[in-house]
């Protein structure tokens, strides 16, 4: 386990949290959040107030032993934005110069595998402006993990990369992590980049963890208005909370009442906030075998309808909501054979296990 907890005035940072071992994990959040101040106390590389950091047992940093690994003594590898490569030496050169500390041929040996290990084995005699985007990004990368660090840390390393070469790499990072079983944390503020790759989330803000936990769970249900807002639900809607019970929590949105299976208790009356994924909001035929399986059944009147390539964003006014608008992700063949276009008035149901009451 990789367990931090650091507290720090400038930047601001109060946050604590525990990374699984060979895993790859995310970290998320907007600019200025403190991504990379985590990344930098991890590496040795900021010493804050008040820290603790252990990998799986060996302590890195305790304010209160008053432990503090210095960062050439941490088992870490960094690969951030700018891969920083020096512009005078091969590809292999550079990756030779994090094993100073060997014999020059066995130097080239391991520096040549850990290119051949990343994909660009056949460059090594190249210099970095010789290479593309994505091989220097490599270079980086092996550079990083010749010295077999236990712990790798990957600072927005594809940011600056186009579409295609970063879903490469992408692929590359993922196979080269389960081949290695290496722990690995990637700071990024793409939840897209963050899915596809990582096994657990944390979702962090100003400084301090809005929510973590497996990536799947983290990105289907937030915890927080905050959190929701962070991974862009596009619905984010009031409500007043009625009561619960062993099916759920009732909710009453203007003049109807949402259940939910599961959410926060509260008081009868007390304003409360709801978000469901677009994607949640389903329209109902006519004439549809179970409804009763459905959820709550409302009629709603569609206000704007936005293609977006594979899928479209309709807006709709739910009659009796209080004017608050549902937005809903369809297939253009689901708008196609529902007749859906500003105007249009519809059937759809919200499920109580799509629904998430948010803190």
């Amino acid at each position: 386990m990789l367990s931090v907890s650091l507290q720090h005035d400038r930047p601001g940072l109060a946050l604590d949290f525990d990374l699984p071992p060979g895993q790859l994990s995310a970290i998320v959040g907007p600019s200025g959040s403190g991504k990379t101040s985590v990344l930098r106390a991890l590496a040795g590389l900021l010493r804050t107030r008040s820290a603790r950091i252990s990998l799986e047992g060996d302590i890195w940093a305790d304010t209160n032993t008053g432990i503090f690994q210095p960062a050439h003594l941490r088992p870490v590898g960094f690969v951030g934005q700018k891969y920083a490569l020096f512009p005078h030496m091969s590809a292999i050169e550079n990756v030779s110069a994090a094993l100073l500390h060997l014999p020059g041929v066995e130097r080239k040996r391991q520096a040549q595998a850990c290119l051949d290990a990343v994909g660009i084995g056949g460059l090594a005699a190249r210099s970095p402006s010789a290479l593309s985007g994505g091989q220097c990004q490599r270079v980086a990368m092996a550079r990083a993990l010749v010295r077999k660090p236990r712990l790798l840390l990957l600072d927005e390393p594809f940011s600056a990369l186009d579409r295609s070469t970063r879903k490469r790499l992408h692929v590359e990072l993922k196979r080269l992590q389960a081949n290695l079983g290496m722990t690995v944390v990637l700071v990024t503020h793409d939840l897209d980049e963050a899915a596809q790759l990582s096994q657990t989330l944390c979702l962090l803000r100003r400084g301090r963890v809005l929510q973590h936990g497996l990536t799947s769970e983290v990105l289907r249900r937030p915890a927080s208005v905050e959190a929701a807002r962070l991974m862009d639900f596009s619905n984010l809607v009031q409500a007043q909370w009625i009561g619960a019970d062993h099916k759920g929590v009732s909710l009453r949105w203007g003049e109807v009442v949402l259940r939910a299976a599961v959410g926060p208790l509260s008081k009868p009356g007390a304003p409360v906030s709801w978000t469901i994924r677009s994607s949640d909001v389903f329209l109902v035929k006519d004439g549809h075998p179970d409804e009763s399986s459905l959820g709550v059944l409302v009629h709603a009147r569609v206000t704007e309808v936005i293609s977006m390539g594979d899928s479209v964003l309709a807006t709709v006014l739910v009659q009796g909501s209080g004017g608050e608008p549902l937005r809903m992700r369809l297939r253009p063949g689901a708008v196609r054979r529902h007749g859906v276009h500003v105007g249009r008035r519809l059937r759809i149901a919200i499920h109580p296990k799509a629904v998430i009451v948010l803190a």
